[in-house]
């Protein structure tokens, strides 16, 4: 039976779901060059649900030892279950991989500039601290934001809230007409984008499928009976998909500078 909470999200979001959607970044990108600057703003948000998912998992379950019963044995099976497929899924040979590594994989092959992210990820090794490594890799303002948003997110430590974010701002969001430009540059050049393009099916046929079934479960779980947690998941969840039409108006700009 359809939870009427889960429902009033969904409603209430329903627009700025189709603003994404619809936005128009998607019918600027032409070609390659112009799919290499798309993934290089879009990749810090597959490595923030990564740091997002993780979070959920280190609040839902015991990640320490002495290990301990913790939380709701559902609760633990829903968000362990979604970790295993997107930290350990497998590539187009079967290779064991996280969703991002998938990505990164991706951006080598078809020559996107990746020394951003990388940048970003050797400084987090060395200190830890994300403000410094957002500024080391020099990242537009709209990627810092996004980050800076999903992480204020999870230091809230409020399970409900990531758990919301992550169910709601972060699935389903792919439209049709950038899955077939997509197929139209690969029957053009196949060996520069086909890791992409197996990402991309990836991602609509676990994502978009199965996790998005566990992660709703989730969400309902951990909001439970209270309207308090529900109206807080259904406010964070608005100012997730907003940061979201943000990131994409800066992938915008660069493209469209790029044909000026």
């Amino acid at each position: 039976m359809e939870n009427p909470q889960i429902q009033n999200i969904q409603n209430s979001i329903q627009s700025l779901r189709n603003e994404i959607i619809h936005h128009k970044l998607y019918s600027v990108i032409e070609d390659i060059e112009d799919l290499k600057i798309f993934m290089k703003h879009h990749v810090f948000a597959v490595w923030d649900f990564m740091s997002l998912l993780k979070s959920l998992q280190n609040n839902l379950t015991c990640t320490t030892i002495p290990w301990i019963p913790t939380g709701n044995a559902n609760t633990r099976y829903l968000i362990n279950e979604i970790v295993v497929g997107e930290e350990s899924d497998v590539d187009q040979f079967g290779n064991r991989m996280s969703h991002f590594e998938l990505y990164l994989q991706s951006m080598k092959q078809c020559g996107a500039e990746s020394n951003q992210i990388e940048t970003f990820i050797s400084t987090l090794l060395q200190n830890k601290n994300l403000q410094n490594a957002l500024d080391e890799s020099e990242a537009p303002s709209s990627v810092k934001d996004f980050v800076n948003f999903t992480f204020s997110i999870i230091h809230s430590n409020k399970p409900h809230l990531m758990a919301a974010v992550f169910t709601f701002g972060r699935e389903d969001l792919i439209p049709g007409m950038f899955i077939s430009m997509i197929e139209d540059i690969y029957k053009r050049i196949p060996d520069s984008i086909s890791t992409f393009k197996y990402y991309l099916e990836r991602h609509i046929e676990v994502d978009g499928d199965h996790h998005s079934h566990l992660a709703l479960e989730m969400t309902r779980d951990l909001c439970g009976t209270d309207e308090t947690l529900w109206a807080e998941a259904s406010e964070y969840t608005k100012l997730s998909l907003q940061h979201r039409i943000g990131l994409w108006n800066g992938a915008y700009d660069e493209i469209m500078f790029r044909k000026s």
